[in-house]
């Protein structure tokens, strides 16, 4: 039953679930079987070659690499996967709410939305952490809100897309005729239709949200040492590319690996879901 059921999954998605199951495993468990701790200095002589005590060498402090790569993937699971939920959230219950009030309440706030989507990704960034102040520069707090901030207005375009065409269905009338208010319209009739796109936003966002938080490590506004993130590992060891390679690529492997998951499990899931769709509609 279960063979039956992925055979009608899309190839893609598939694939995508396989890589996400294995960084998912690979974050519960690492902590049960990495050979030291992510923070433990001296294990070896720094930036020494891979070898059968260290399989990726060792960094600049003489820590293992392979250890803090493995560890370090719950962090950037968590960062990712927390702070694009905050935005997909956030981003779909106003672009719902804006598409079915209209008005001038849509204009302005979707004006607003284009100014802060006209800026790029990392200055924007840059320009909320000076905002928050040194004090708060490596925070896990506000990385999860600087990325909501970055993403929530392009998930609301989508939200307030779909919000559009929704409004002028029969349940929207009917339950503007029963009198409910905006708020229940939005989550009992607007959020359920919607939630399939919004699956894919989520998707698609926390696809780009692991390079958008390692390019903040990597500049060093990002999660503060000695913090396993991908990012901040390549940016502490990138000296030693020549050297060492590994030090650098096992990190970026990593980071890639899990976008490029992501990534496949997004394009998959928009293909199911139209699949399916198109199949309820037909």
């Amino acid at each position: 039953m279960v063979i039956s059921w992925l055979r009608r999954l899309p190839p893609t998605l598939i694939i995508g679930m396989m890589i996400l199951a294995f960084y998912l495993t690979v974050a519960i468990t690492a902590r049960y079987w990495a050979p030291y701790t992510h923070n433990k200095i001296g294990v070896g002589i720094p930036f020494s070659k891979p070898s059968n005590d260290h399989y990726f060498g060792t960094d600049q402090l003489g820590r293992d690499v392979f250890s803090r790569v493995v560890l370090g993937a719950d962090d950037v699971l968590i960062l990712a996967i927390s702070s694009t939920l905050v935005a997909t959230v956030i981003g779909g219950l106003v672009g719902l709410l804006s598409g079915l009030v209209g008005g001038w309440f849509d204009q302005l706030l979707m004006r607003a939305f284009d100014a802060l989507i006209g800026i790029p990704f990392l200055v924007l960034a840059l320009l909320i952490i000076a905002a928050a102040g040194s004090e708060l520069s490596g925070d896990t707090r506000l990385l999860i809100m600087v990325v909501a901030v970055v993403y929530a207005p392009r998930t609301a375009r989508i939200a307030r897309a779909v919000a559009i065409d929704l409004v002028t269905r029969d349940f929207v009338t009917v339950a503007r005729a029963r009198g409910e208010s905006v708020f229940s319209i939005v989550w009992r009739e607007l959020t359920p239709n919607a939630i399939g796109a919004l699956l894919v936003e989520f998707g698609v966002r926390a696809g780009y949200a692991p390079i958008f938080i390692g390019s903040l490590s990597f500049l060093g506004f990002g999660v503060r040492p000695p913090t396993p993130e991908w990012g901040l590992m390549i940016a502490e060891n990138r000296a030693a590319i020549f050297v060492v390679p590994m030090v650098v690529f096992a990190p970026a492997g990593a980071l890639a690996g899990l976008v490029i998951g992501l990534n496949l499990f997004t394009d998959g899931l928009a293909r199911w879901i139209g699949r399916s769709q198109g199949a309820a509609s037909g």
